[in-house]
């Protein structure tokens, strides 16, 4: 193989496909990145749960395949001159150049590399900055404990026109629902995807349109020349729409970035694991935490309540990860009672809220 390629296209393709390269792969040829050269240059990675294909334009000089160690050829590309890089293969040997730089890279066997699954058929398409966004409100719900992996997964229902995502971690549930572009009339498909695959995807892809594919226990997701499968998680998961329905007897609205400055500084004197406390009055909301060793912190933000006075509290980064994920200017927390989970949700007016996040509350002390 002989390739001549641009060193910033070579080093975005390497670093978007090295992302998922295993840490501890359980074969060796796993830690490496497959180009293959041809029309154009592919990079592949795999693990053999998720994989990635990253296709960009290069003179091809003579055509073939190499593999390479994957992490070793990304930090390598990223830190070459501005200038044009050659790859060439000699015997058991990738040599790279870059103006007066060169590297000589020992190769693993491309036939020892597995072959990667194949795209499933399109189901639909959306652009990615609403994928980009869905994802990253809901994901934070998401939870990190492997052993109960309907927990880290990301709850994909799609019906026609119309998608539905959550998760949860017992403690919070996240849920977006949106409209793409379906391929067909009347796609019905629900999945469990990985939560941690899918915001990487979600980064990763959100500059052009995203197309969704599924079939076979996979999902795919393919975007400007770049494409990511993934294998789904065979698990139920709850009927999370009945929780976030209520008829709740108090109503808060607080305007989002003033309330969220104003926790993130009383957070600074809350121990690890503390409540922050939330007082709601007619016209403000007191923020309270700390009390402890460290020392304690108060502030007041104005708030429109209807209903009851209440006192409640919430874990700091819980409710944090919620707030943030408003987009509209005002976030609406409804409320029954201080031992009752709270919704948090968009205020768009007359339309149905596309965010809602339920948060467990802490007892108080």
């Amino acid at each position: 193989m002989k390739i001549r390629v641009n060193r910033d296209v070579l080093a975005d393709a390497v670093a978007w496909a090295a992302r998922v390269l295993p840490s501890r792969p359980v074969v060796p040829v796993l830690s490496g990145l497959l180009l293959e050269a041809g029309d154009e240059l592919t990079l592949s990675a795999f693990d053999y749960d998720v994989s990635a294909r990253a296709r960009v334009d290069a003179d091809v000089a003579e055509p073939g395949s190499v593999l390479i160690p994957g992490k070793l050829l990304a930090e390598i590309s990223r830190s070459l001159p501005a200038e044009d890089v050659e790859i060439v293969t000699e015997r058991a040997e990738a040599v790279l150049t870059c103006g007066s730089a060169e590297f000589g890279l020992i190769t693993m066997p491309v036939e020892d590399f597995p072959a990667l699954p194949t795209m499933p058929p399109s189901i639909g398409a959306i652009g990615g900055g609403v994928f980009a966004t869905a994802v990253s409100q809901v994901a934070p719900a998401a939870s990190r404990d492997d052993t109960l992996p309907m927990l880290t997964g990301i709850r994909v229902d799609i019906d026609g026109e119309s998608v539905a995502m959550a998760a949860t971690d017992r403690y919070r549930i996240a849920a977006h629902d949106f409209v793409w572009r379906p391929a067909a009339p009347g796609v019905a498909v629900s999945a469990m995807v990985p939560a941690k695959v899918l915001v990487e995807v979600a980064k990763s892809l959100r500059g052009g349109e995203v197309s969704v594919a599924m079939g076979d226990g996979v999902a795919g997701f393919e975007s400007v020349g770049r494409s990511t499968t993934v294998r789904l998680l065979d698990e139920q998961f709850i009927d999370y729409r009945a929780r976030l329905t209520s008829d709740w007897s108090i109503r808060a609205d607080v305007a989002v970035t003033p309330f969220v400055n104003a926790i993130k500084r009383v957070a600074l004197v809350a121990e690890r694991n503390t409540a922050i406390r939330l007082s709601f009055s007619q016209g403000q909301v007191l923020i309270q935490a700390g009390g402890g060793d460290i020392g304690r912190g108060t502030e007041v933000v104005g708030c429109d309540l209807r209903g009851d006075d209440i006192q409640i509290a919430f874990q700091s980064q819980f409710l944090l990860d919620g707030l943030t994920g408003i987009e509209t200017e005002l976030a609406r927390i409804n409320m029954e009672s201080p031992t009752r989970p709270a919704l948090i949700q968009d205020v768009p007016g007359d339309a149905q809220p596309a965010f809602r996040y339920l948060v467990m509350s802490l007892r108080l002390t």
